[in-house]
């Protein structure tokens, strides 16, 4: 499976410098940096996030770990808790499970990002695929994605 064709087309169309880097098949942001031989700092981790507005995303950096407190604030309301495959795996269908980009706009799910990561200048993600991923400037992830920047991650 290649990269999503949702995430091709909003980067092409939207003329955005990306590169497509192959790597050994990973299964977490951590293992992703790993394969690809970069710092956890620049490759963002997507947490899917269920409450009763409905489904959210958390983009921060792979070495950090998500603050259910802090999503709860940044999402304004109680009851957040992390979504689990059988939550989520039917709102990606162009993606390998596990394998969705930060771009939660391109499925309608508002995309909350860690200042943490905002404040890199560039990032890497899976779109849609274990295999491969994809590096951007983080100013062009921010004006595609428009996400709500928050403190959301703990070391």
């Amino acid at each position: 499976m290649a990269i999503s064709e949702k995430v091709k087309k909003l980067l092409d169309e939207n003329k955005v410098k990306y590169e497509v880097r192959r790597h050994e098949k990973a299964f977490t942001a951590q293992g992703l940096a790993r394969a690809d031989h970069v710092s956890g700092k620049n490759v963002a981790k997507v947490v899917l996030l269920k409450s009763k507005s409905g489904p959210s995303m958390a983009v921060l950096q792979a070495h950090r770990m998500l603050d259910l407190s802090a999503a709860q604030r940044a999402l304004g309301e109680r009851g957040v808790y992390l979504a689990d495959e059988a939550d989520f795996q039917n709102l990606f269908p162009d993606c390998e499970i596990g394998a969705m980009s930060p771009f939660g706009n391109l499925y309608d799910i508002p995309v909350f990002v860690d200042r943490g990561l905002a404040a890199d200048e560039g990032i890497e993600f899976n779109a849609g695929t274990h295999t491969e991923a994809v590096r951007i400037k983080y100013a062009d992830f921010a004006r595609l994605a428009r996400p709500v920047v928050a403190d959301l991650a703990v070391e």
